[in-house]
């Protein structure tokens, strides 16, 4: 059966530009699923989306113009609902064929076969095969209906309607216009109250003609380039703004390059039809502020794109993705240039009047801030965070002496009482995605020292998968509190995250919590750390410690796994909850390097073996007597650990857990002559306990760098 490609597009007014990729990728991929499911596409079939700020459409090849009938059986009852006892059908038999479009006239073709312990009826039919106008059809209205709207317009039909004026349709956008040619021939679909046909229109100032006739389905892009002026596909578009962006920033010269941002550069790409980018400028006396505002403005307001010179530092100039292409762009500049300017001078009068009062001067404004009902207000929240850093910070020193002692504490508590003051300034009102950057812009202003004001910008780090931590000790600890601040309360209040609803961003500290204490070598335990911030919130909140503790150890959990880590590597590690986050990298490549080894698998296996008998013993003591060691085999066994267990323990404590597990292979030999010659529940009481203590001494050394039981198969 012959093919052709098949061409659909809707045409509506402008489309929401952060979800128009996903809205465009949506609507092709379920049409297309929707024809193969109904078999309108060889096997050979695929599908290219397009998506511009007023179309989506897709290009389906080998679309053929009516499918296949095939054969399909159905269930249709049991035997013995279906027939009475003399072979006749039952009322509820003859209902059902009805209600399928067969008559009595099929009893007598009806299948009997087995249907798990009872014998089923069924009926054979053929399923004719849907033409691509019905079949279409079905896939149009499913597509339009899955489509993820963020929001639903309700407008009115004019046309093609029962009561033009009154009628109402709901979609994302009005739709104007919809085109459905399978090769040359317009397939007769409707949609949103619109008859499909094959024209279109183009860009909305630059289109050649008006409307915009496609001839067939292969030469769309190309005739709406050429007649329209739009380039349909997402990608290519983006992909012509992400050449010219770097060829205005070759023509700048002197090094510079547009911001990388693949947010903006798809937000760009959503709101433009023909791209065109343009140099643009603006004084520099603007450059006097921090450049995180100036960049942000310029990024969120107004969509352009700054130019950074080679050492990341902001210039004078921009690039805009302009929507039209005139002969002289010197009035399309000049307009970017005037809009810019109001919001650079913005930005300058808020940063001047915030430099006017100094962080300090803002913290009794932060108890008029409420944080949450139930935990107070945000200065009662600085003042646990206070708290909270002052026990970490006490910690470190006394494992640290070189970091300055009283110094370092009175670093920590300033950047602690002041982390939060940034979020009374103007500049932070207008741009919160500024909260913590300008707090170390003003803290250099007030003398603060270098420390503290990296502390107060950097406390929030690391704010999402892959950013910097931290970058000094300062900011570390007030990091660590801040966080900590937060999980605490919201656990001993009991405001958990469920589901896909996390909207203290719980999920996300846990992670940040687990990178600064296993990447940033500090050498404190998790329970210590946890411990510090409990006390900080008094009766205010139940202790959370159990709950909290088993959540981070489940984001850390699934953070390995996604390092590459397997589960059963994951599981053994943290089988023993180990307080040192620092070296659990560590513990997970010496339990790699352990599994690959020949031994692996039997020690697994009786350290499995092992456990398993502790569980059923009552209290056990790590106690032997040598005394009562009365078999061969565990005589060998105990020496062999009297010689190997001792330099594994040592190995353990110099922190090369990979050596360690490697020595301990060794007793695999005596640990199985063991399992074969010892009857470990002997019935004489103190031969079963000394031997039940031998196993306990094993399963302890065992099992110091991770749970080998967890790597049995």
């Amino acid at each position: 059966m012959t093919t052709q490609n098949l061409l659909i597009e809707l045409f509506v007014e402008e489309l929401p530009p952060k979800v128009l990729q996903k809205l465009g990728d949506t609507f092709s991929n379920v049409l297309f699923e929707q024809l193969q499911a109904q078999g309108l596409t060889s096997s050979d079939a695929s599908v290219t989306p397009f998506a511009s700020p007023r179309r989506l459409g897709a290009h389906i090849t080998h679309v053929l113009s009516q499918a296949s009938d095939r054969a399909v059986q159905q269930k249709l009852m049991p035997v013995a609902v279906g027939l009475d006892a003399s072979g006749n059908p039952t009322p509820a038999l003859l209902k059902k064929l009805q209600a399928i479009g067969a008559g009595p006239e099929a009893v007598a073709q009806l299948k009997h076969a087995p249907d798990g312990k009872a014998q089923a009826l069924f009926y054979d039919s053929v399923l004719h095969g849907a033409s691509l106008a019905q079949g279409l059809q079905k896939a149009l209205d499913e597509a339009i209906a899955k489509l993820p709207i963020p929001k639903v317009m309700s407008y009115q039909l004019e046309t093609d309607c029962e009561l033009p004026g009154w009628s109402s349709v709901k979609f994302v956008r009005p739709a104007h216009s919809l085109v459905a040619l399978h090769g040359s021939t317009v397939v007769p679909v409707k949609a949103l109250g619109l008859t499909a046909g094959n024209t279109t229109q183009g860009h909305r100032f630059e289109a050649r003609v008006s409307p915009v006739v496609l001839q067939d389905a292969d030469h769309y892009a190309a005739t709406l380039a050429q007649d329209g002026a739009v380039i349909a596909s997402f990608g290519e578009r983006r992909n012509e703004i992400a050449r010219q962006l770097q060829a205005a920033a070759a023509k700048v010269g002197g090094g510079v390059h547009a911001i990388d941002d693949a947010a903006l550069l798809d937000e760009v790409t959503a709101l433009v039809e023909r791209p065109n980018v343009l140099i643009c400028e603006f004084e520099k006396q603007f450059l006097d502020v921090p450049q995180e505002c100036l960049i942000l403005t310029m990024k969120a307001n107004q969509k352009y794109f700054p130019l950074l010179d080679a050492s990341g530092k902001l210039t004078h100039q921009f690039l805009v993705v302009s929507n039209i292409t005139p002969d002289d762009a010197s009035a399309v500049i000049g307009g970017n240039e005037r809009v810019v300017r109001p919001r650079l001078a913005d930005a300058k009068f808020f940063f001047d009047q915030d430099r006017k009062k100094t962080l300090a001067s803002r913290v009794e404004g932060l108890g008029k801030v409420v944080y949450h009902n139930k935990l107070g207000t945000q200065g009662e929240r600085t003042e646990r965070v206070r708290a909270i850093a002052h026990g970490i910070a006490q910690l470190l020193t006394q494992s640290n002496v070189a970091l300055g002692g009283a110094d370092f504490l009175h670093a920590v508590d300033t950047a602690a009482s002041l982390a939060k003051t940034d979020l009374l300034s103007d500049m932070v009102g207008e741009f919160p995605e500024l909260q913590g950057i300008m707090g170390g812009y003003y803290a250099r202003h007030d003398g603060l020292g270098e420390d503290v004001a990296q502390a107060i910008e950097d406390h929030y780090k690391p704010r999402f998968a892959g950013d910097a931590l931290p970058r000094n000790r300062v900011g570390l600890v007030v990091a660590l509190a801040d966080k900590l601040e937060t999980l605490v309360g919201m656990f001993g209040i009991g405001n958990l995250p469920t589901g896909d609803k996390d909207p203290f961003a719980l999920r996300r500290h846990a992670l940040g919590l687990v990178r600064m204490l296993s990447e940033a070598d500090v050498a404190l335990a998790l329970q210590d750390v946890i411990a510090q911030a409990v006390p900080a919130f008094g009766s205010h909140i139940v202790d959370p410690t159990q709950a909290l503790t088993a959540f981070i150890y489940d984001r850390l959990s699934g953070s390995l796994r996604e390092q590459g880590y397997s589960a059963q590597e994951v599981e053994a590690v943290l089988a023993l909850h180990p307080q040192r986050l620092s070296d659990i990298s560590q513990r997970l490549s010496a339990v790699r390097a352990f599994a690959a080894l020949p031994e692996a698998a039997a020690l697994a296996a009786a350290n499995k073996r092992i456990g398993n008998i502790l569980k059923k013993a009552q209290e056990v003591h790590a106690h032997v007597s040598e005394i009562l060691l009365q078999e061969p085999a565990e005589q060998a066994l105990y020496a062999a650990m009297q010689q190997i267990t001792p330099l594994a323990h040592s190995q353990f404590e110099a922190g090369d857990y990979t050596a360690s597990l490697q020595t301990l292979a060794a007793l695999r030999e005596p640990v199985d002559a063991f399992f074969d010659g010892v009857m470990v529940n002997a019935e004489q009481m103190d031969l079963r306990l000394n031997r039940q203590g031998l196993l306990k001494s094993l399963h302890r050394a065992m099992n110091q760098v991770a749970d080998l039981a967890c790597l049995a198969s």
